[in-house]
């Protein structure tokens, strides 16, 4: 069967909140088959309430065979992979180098650096094997990529790498149609932004608001990442509140 004539899917790490979980609702609802990938069985399952083509698959992002096995399970489902949504991330506590602890640094580094790379690594190894041959995979980046928030060593440093990460997947992937992707996202209204709009606002009352914008605008970008054929990519896009203040000069 072409890639024309089926369901089209969607594998989705982090799918259990935040921008994660909008690109599922938003993928549910056009009809894709979706895998949702998360820790949290019980949030997957919320997720999927009420939705035939969704697939509920707990795994932890930095467990290799959990994430292969979730990554055969979901094919055994949907019968091809054609695009890998790699999202899942954390922020640790924000601090200077030398008052973040250990544990954080490597935290973030298991997740954000390790966990895209296995998932990255499981995806890529579906895409290359299946018939026909390719797919897509989009990297969850962020702005700290390139313009950091004070205070943010681990995330920055490992947002950072994703994006050599995605650059060297785009250029490996040619020859097997394997399109490769990165979208970094500017405040969009998740829970980590909550939290850091409530932070900045503890910490100085008077400083101007943190600006943000809905987080299903930032998953329609997603789709429109994910709906091109494999012969045109969207390499680099950065979507973000209007009013953020990354553009300028201090």
């Amino acid at each position: 069967m072409s890639r024309s004539e089926r369901a089209k899917s969607i594998l989705i790490t982090g799918a259990s909140s935040g921008i994660g979980r909008a690109v599922a609702e938003l993928f549910l609802a056009q009809g894709w088959q979706v895998g949702l990938l998360a820790r949290r069985q019980a949030a997957l399952e919320e997720v999927a309430l009420g939705h035939v083509n969704a697939m509920v698959l707990p795994a932890d992002v930095t467990d290799a065979n959990a994430i292969d096995h979730a990554v055969n399970q979901f094919v055994m489902q949907a019968g091809h992979l054609d695009v890998l949504f790699n999202n899942a991330g954390i922020f640790t506590p924000a601090g200077t180098i030398d008052e973040i602890s250990l544990d954080d640094w490597y935290a973030s580094v298991n997740v954000n650096l390790n966990g895209m790379f296995l998932a990255a690594r499981a995806g890529f190894r579906q895409m290359r094997r299946q018939q026909p041959q390719g797919g897509r995979i989009i990297n969850n980046g962020s702005i700290a990529a390139h313009v950091p928030r004070p205070n943010s060593a681990p995330y920055a440093a490992t947002k950072s790498a994703i994006t050599g990460l995605t650059r060297s997947l785009s250029l490996d992937g040619r020859a097997f149609d394997i399109a490769c992707g990165q979208i970094d996202i500017g405040n969009a209204e998740t829970p980590m932004v909550v939290d850091l709009k409530a932070r900045q606002t503890a910490a100085e009352p008077m400083a101007e608001p943190m600006q943000s914008f809905a987080v299903e605008d930032a998953a329609r970008s997603v789709l429109h990442m994910a709906q091109l054929p494999l012969e045109a990519n969207v390499q680099f896009m950065t979507v973000m509140a209007t009013k953020m203040p990354y553009i300028g000069r201090g």
